[in-house]
Parts: structure tokens; sequence; C-alpha cells
């Protein structure tokens, strides 16, 4: 990985990425070979989050949820996903978007049901005290006091 530190330019190549997601057993199996780079980090990028993500055949971009404080934008750079959301399904291929606004309630995410890869950018604001509710499981993550989130179940166990 080549040095990127004060960088007005990169390849998001040369970024780490991180694989698979930190949910609780079992919701993580769906997204295990979901690979994030952070695009905005290097260049100190702090009040939005931009990710390069990789899906490959047969993962999803996350278990079915939806903010409470956050913005979502999305933005489909190669191969085909299918978006649900409450509404049902529709192909997204290069080109298309999508957004998510902060606390409408219409959980969504990302499955990539073709034979390749395909990429998207994934937008969204940076705010502390958001959280998320997945509509079709027991989950939720919510932000704690100290700093961070934690997943709980939807009656505020913890996992």
């Amino acid at each position: 990985m080549a040095d990127t530190r004060g960088a007005p330019a990169l390849d998001p190549e040369d970024l780490p990425g991180r694989q698979g997601s930190g949910y609780p057993e079992p919701f993580r199996a769906a997204v295990t070979g979901r690979i994030k780079r952070a695009l905005g980090d290097p260049f100190g990028v702090s009040q939005f989050g931009i990710n390069l993500v990789e899906l490959p055949p047969g993962c999803w971009s996350s278990q079915r949820h939806w903010h409470s404080h956050e913005d979502e934008f999305v933005y489909v750079v190669s191969g085909e996903l299918v978006l649900v959301t409450d509404a049902g399904e529709q192909p997204m291929r290069p080109g298309m978007v999508a957004g998510f606004p902060a606390g409408r309630a219409d959980g969504h995410h990302l499955i990539n049901r073709s034979d390749r890869p395909a990429t998207y950018l994934e937008i969204g604001t940076r705010i502390p005290e958001d959280g998320a509710v997945y509509s079709d499981i027991d989950m939720e993550v919510r932000p704690r006091p100290e700093g961070g989130h934690v997943f709980v179940h939807k009656n505020g166990e913890p996992y």
C-alpha cells in the first residue's frame, strides 16, 4: 500500500479495504464479502463519509436499515445491483443514484444478484447521535454516551 498522506489525489486501490461488518452473528454472514474503502479519510474530510464499496456476487451491502440522523446517498459505479426498500425491488446499473433522508423509516439495502462484482459510492453525513433501525431483524445500532455505537436488540438489550 502506498503512503497517501498529504497527497492531493490518490488511487482508491492504494487504500486499505475493510472487509465484512461488525454486525453480531448471525447477521454478518450476508455481508462477509463486502469491501469498503474510506475515500475521504486520507484528505481529512470529516463532515461526511465517502466509501467506495465492492460487493461480490451474492453479497449484501448491509442488513436492511434506516438512519435516525444521517442522510445517505448511493451512486453505482460498475456492475448491477438490486435496491430493496419498503416499496419493493429496483435494479440499479452504473450511473444510477439513490438517496435516503435521515429519519425516513424506509429500510433499504443493496444486493448483488449478478455473477460479477459491483461497486458503488456510499456517501453519508457523520452525525454522532445517529442510530439505525434494522427493518427485518431484531437489531438496532445506538450511539453510546462516551462515543461510538453499540448493536442492541430492539428492546435495548445489548448483543
